[in-house]
């Protein structure tokens, strides 16, 4: 029963990833078909990753893999996923009235539930190598919404600099990856994690897992738009609100999930914490006081999400991992109503 549970989120990413290649490929003609088969597929999403939670609440963690793919559950991926499934839902529902009459509908909710689909892929990840590759996907999905209006050159503009901000950030989650298998001979995150732990108990701690907590903390300042590589993050206002909802909301997030999962890497290397410690608390202090100058209530709200991720990374160099997630999940759910709103 609980190795039925846990496969459960594969139905959802099955659910979410059909609909949207239906979705890329379907003519205005099917708007009224691809709108119903968005909301069914983001329920089912949300369906499956409520049940994961429950069979983790009930049974413990679980883990499904082969060949570095698969599905990891344990109390961080399935309030991550339940989290991602939640806001999408809400903004697939939000976006079929936002989007009424646009001739590009089929096309936009294809894209919005292949970057859910990573999303969840990247929080579910069993591997480094599925990690990684959802992390890459995330990114390039995401940077198809920031230009579905090309006629706009300030988004084009602005989603340029997010593109070649995040090709940094994959970078650095590659060498981590690499790095962490050089140092524990291991893929799986379980075994990765468990090895990180001996080694911080005494059993000697290798030079490339060192290295790999500071690729780990540059990757998530530049996911989580953390000073000096903020500036994209606030420009991206000339997208669709439920794009924006979504990004804010969920995407920026995963600079503090990365954090998080490899919590006990990270321990083993005080310079990299101190490093997100002190980034973080700058940015925080920063973001705030721009957020106050600014006139426009969208920009406003860009400039609250680069102060709130600042203080979540602050929180993780501090060792208060625990403290970051109830971080990410408030932000995400305050932020998403007030964007939506």
């Amino acid at each position: 029963m609980h190795t039925a549970l846990t496969a459960l989120p594969f139905l959802g990413l099955i659910a979410l990833l059909s609909v949207a290649v239906f979705g890329l490929r379907a003519g205005r003609e099917a708007t009224g078909e691809v709108r119903r088969l968005a909301r069914a597929a983001s329920f089912i999403m949300l369906a499956a990753s409520l049940a994961a939670a429950a069979a983790v609440a009930i049974a413990g963690s679980a883990s499904l893999s082969a060949f570095g793919l698969g599905i990891r559950l344990d109390a961080l991926s399935v309030v991550m996923a339940v989290l991602v499934s939640f806001v999408g839902m809400i903004v697939v529902c939000y976006s079929v009235r936002y989007l009424d009459g646009d001739e590009r509908q089929c096309a936009f909710f294809g894209n919005v539930l292949l970057t859910l689909a990573a999303v969840v892929a990247l929080v579910l990840s069993p591997s480094t190598i599925q990690l990684a590759i959802a992390w890459i996907a995330t990114s390039l999905a995401l940077h198809q919404l920031l230009v579905f209006y090309p006629d706009r050159p300030k988004a084009v503009l602005a989603a340029r600099k997010k593109f070649i901000t995040a090709r940094c950030s994959d970078l650095c989650v590659i060498g981590a990856a690499a790095l962490l298998f050089a140092a524990f001979g291991t893929t799986d995150i379980g075994a990765i994690l468990s090895a990180a732990e001996g080694a911080a108990a005494g059993d000697g701690v290798p030079a490339q897992a060192v290295y790999a907590a500071g690729l780990i903390a540059l990757a998530a300042i530049l996911k989580s738009a953390q000073f000096p590589s903020h500036g994209w993050l606030p420009e991206v206002m000339e997208t669709p609100t439920p794009v924006s909802a979504l990004l804010h909301a969920g995407i920026i997030n995963a600079g503090g999930f990365l954090v998080v999962r490899f919590a006990d890497v990270m321990v083993l290397s005080a310079s990299s914490l101190h490093a997100l410690a002190i980034i973080g608390g700058f940015t925080a202090l920063f973001g705030a006081v721009v957020m106050l100058t600014q006139t426009n209530i969208k920009t406003s709200l860009a400039w609250s999400t680069v102060a709130q991720m600042g203080f979540m990374l602050l929180q993780c160099g501090l060792g208060a991992f625990a403290l970051a997630v109830l971080h990410i999940v408030a932000h995400s759910l305050y932020k998403a109503y007030a964007f939506l709103s």
